[in-house]
């Protein structure tokens, strides 16, 4: 497979972003965006697409990092 030209990958990131425009204004519930999940797994290599949806997942996990901070889970208690 070629790697894709510029016109190939204007069209993957327009539909990228249109995807996750939905996902955001739907709180990230896929049925409303089925028709721009479509449009994306067309328009994209579907390396691409799974880099994406991995980055999608690490910036959410970041910013609510961010916003929240990190708490760590209690571990096993330990005998008195």
């Amino acid at each position: 497979m070629s790697a894709p030209n510029s016109a190939e990958r204007k069209a993957c990131w327009d539909a990228r972003d249109l995807l996750w425009k939905c996902l955001d204004d739907n709180q990230d519930q896929a049925a409303p965006c089925q028709k721009f999940q479509s449009e994306f797994e067309a328009n994209c290599p579907a390396q691409w697409v799974k880099y994406f949806s991995k980055r999608r997942d690490f910036l959410k996990y970041k910013d609510k990092m961010e916003k929240e901070g990190f708490t760590p889970a209690e571990g096993p208690k330990q005998p008195s």
